[in-house]
C-alpha cells in the first residue's frame, strides 16, 4: 500500500488525480504543510471500520423482527401519560 500526499492546493486543482491515487492507498491532504485530512476508498474505510453494509442496509434492521422491545413507562418531571381520550 503506497501513502500519497498532496497540498489543499494541489487538491484543488486535481481532484480526479487525488482520487485515482486512493487505489493504491490513503491520500494524506496537507494544509500548510501539515496532513490535515486523509481521502479514502470505500473499501479500504470499509475494511478499517469493518462496515460491510451500507447505511441503508442497517437502518432497515431486516432482523428487528426478532429483538424483544418493551419499554417501561418514564417516571419523573419529564413524562407525563398520554391523553388518549
Amino acid at each position: 500500500m503506497a501513502i500519497t500526499t498532496v497540498s489543499s492546493r494541489d487538491f484543488n486543482q486535481d481532484v480526479s488525480k487525488a482520487k485515482r491515487a486512493t487505489r493504491k492507498g490513503p491520500v494524506f491532504i496537507t494544509d500548510r504543510g501539515r496532513p490535515k485530512h486523509v481521502l479514502l476508498s470505500v473499501e479500504d474505510y470499509q475494511g478499517i471500520t469493518n462496515m460491510q453494509s451500507n447505511i441503508a442496509d442497517l437502518l432497515a434492521m431486516p432482523d428487528a423482527a426478532g429483538i424483544d422491545f418493551d419499554p417501561k413507562p418514564g417516571k419523573g418531571k419529564w413524562f407525563k401519560a398520554a391523553d388518549l381520550s
